[in-house]
């Protein structure tokens, strides 16, 4: 069995379905049709493969995946790796301008689209310089426009492929756009290995995921988190997954957890409180959760206690990114410290570095670097951010972390939100954090203002419970005394203002630009 320790040559799809030979009967994947075992799961693939080759898709071209999370969806992309062809996997939630974008970015040759999401790509396609040649539809119920196909009908017509493209470890295999959370997505191009370095460093060694597991996933597959919860890490160990095709609110995940038992959650903070806030939270006893897990942004230490004091199962906290695929620091199953991000992965070496590129000392601040096996190729068609990002062996995060004594690591923000209050650095996130142990406050994000005479005050946006007391001027100073009897006097926020929601991303990350953008030049 080839691998990228012993060949230069790795399949991913090939490799996965061969370390699965064994388990053929048992179920890989369960949605709101039905279940899905491993042994039909490849058969699905190997005839995804040759259904692309009937379209005259050819090797390295690519393929937008547009789609809702259904079985459909790990046949779609597994499908495209085996045939050595090129998956796209795009946000579910953007604009008409935002796949035009993603459309002419990437010059997909054909798109894979659940019938849901087929009026927004004809609308992003109005307009598009580059033509896609194929429209495939995922499960349609009505009759589709002249030209367009449907998937299970090309897939039935296919004659399944038994051996895959002999494609390079380091060969590219798929991209994911990052969130937007700063501006453009970019396209961000990954290899067929580095899939394989998110399971063994943290899937297999690190949370010791099995067999026996059943994972469920709000992060979406076209996410890289999701994308590791509920495709790479559980088919690696020959697990078993189930999939929300709608929007994964608190009702929808506990309808799951309910009906499928799941060992093992995969959210984000923004699900974690929404759940924990939800009148009709399960019991411990409704669930049969051993371990979650978090990334997307920092958890905060109260919501993580929260959650296990009710549910009874730790969440293992972690941070990873697009570039890197998967999480490179995190807690552990058998060390788990809220507050913190806990230490690097195995595989992984972190460094903390200032503005001169020099490695700060325990305690202070710095901007993150990471080296390891899964960082992705480039972003495609930009230089300049590629250059900016991937230095070497080394790729920038663009978030700022603090590391103690003991070599825990602290998360600080994001490197453009990080606040230089009275000459002294304010990270957004621990004055968020702290907010959030208020008891009326449900969210909170932090940024910088600049004053009438030019100096960065911090301001607090704040989502309130629906138990708060009325959102006034005296809620405002009993969050501020707050935050001071906690904080040093420098971080508290000068101004506080109330919302209904807070500008995020649709995989839930808060879109701090967006609130600078409405503050620019405003007092504090």
């Amino acid at each position: 069995m080839n691998t990228p320790e012993n060949s230069l040559h790795f399949n991913l799809a090939e490799y996965l379905m061969q370390v699965n030979q064994d388990r053929l009967e048992r179920p890989a994947y369960f949605d709101n049709t039905g279940a899905l075992n491993y042994g039909q799961l490849f058969d699905r693939i190997r005839r995804q493969a040759a259904a692309l080759k009937n379209l005259q898709l050819h090797r390295e071209e690519r393929v937008l995946l547009l789609m809702n999370d259904c079985t459909d969806w790990p046949v779609v992309f597994l499908g495209a790796l085996y045939a050595g062809i090129v998956p796209v996997a795009v946000n579910t939630l953007l604009k008409p301008q935002d796949y035009r974008y993603m459309i002419e970015d990437s010059r997909c040759q054909a798109a894979y689209v659940s019938e849901s999401l087929l009026p927004v790509l004809t609308e992003a396609m109005d307009g598009v310089d580059h033509e896609i040649k194929h429209i495939v539809v995922s499960r349609p119920q009505a009759a589709l426009a002249h030209g367009h196909l449907c998937m299970e009908d090309t897939l039935q017509a296919a004659t399944p492929c038994h051996r895959a493209c002999t494609t390079k470890a380091d060969e590219a295999a798929f991209w994911l756009y990052s969130s937007g959370s700063t501006g453009k997505p970019k396209g961000t191009v990954h290899s067929q290995a580095n899939p394989y370095w998110t399971m063994r460093y943290y899937a297999q060694d690190l949370l010791h995921l099995s067999e026996s597991d059943r994972i469920l996933s709000a992060a979406k597959l076209f996410f890289a988190y999701g994308l590791g919860n509920a495709l790479t890490f559980p088919l690696s160990v020959g697990a078993s997954v189930v999939l929300i095709e709608g929007r994964p609110t608190p009702d929808a995940v506990f309808a799951a957890m309910r009906q499928h038992k799941p060992t093992i959650f995969c959210g984000a903070p923004t699900g974690y409180a929404g759940m924990l806030a939800a009148a009709n939270t399960p019991t411990r006893d409704e669930v049969q959760l051993r371990m979650c897990s978090s990334a997307g942004e920092a958890l905060p230490r109260e919501l993580g206690e929260r959650f296990t004091a009710h549910f009874g199962c730790h969440i293992i906290d972690g941070i990873g990114s697009t570039e890197m695929l998967h999480i490179f620091l995190s807690n552990t199953p058998d060390d788990v410290r809220y507050g913190t991000t806990g230490k690097p992965v195995p595989g992984y070496e972190l460094e903390l570095r200032d503005e001169q590129g020099a490695i700060v000392a325990d305690g202070e601040i710095g901007d993150l670097y990471i080296k390891g096996k899964s960082a992705a190729l480039m972003y495609w068609n930009n230089r300049e951010k590629t250059q900016a990002t991937f230095l070497g062996e080394w790729t920038k995060s663009g978030d700022k972390y603090s590391r103690d004594a003991n070599g825990y690591y602290t998360y600080a923000g994001r490197s453009d939100d990080m606040l230089k209050v009275s000459g002294q650095y304010v990270s957004p996130f621990e004055v968020e954090a702290t907010l959030i142990e208020h008891e009326a406050v449900f969210e909170a994000a932090v940024i910088g203002v600049t004053d009438s005479q030019g100096l960065v005050k911090t301001k607090a946006y704040v989502v309130l419970k629906e138990t708060a007391p009325a959102a006034d001027d005296a809620l405002k100073e009993v969050l501020k005394a707050f935050v001071k009897s906690r904080l040093a006097p420098h971080k508290y926020p000068r101004s506080i203002e109330f919302l209904d929601e807070l500008p995020k991303t649709a995989t839930g990350k808060i879109q701090r630009f967006r609130l600078r953008e409405l503050n620019q030049h405003e007092p504090a």
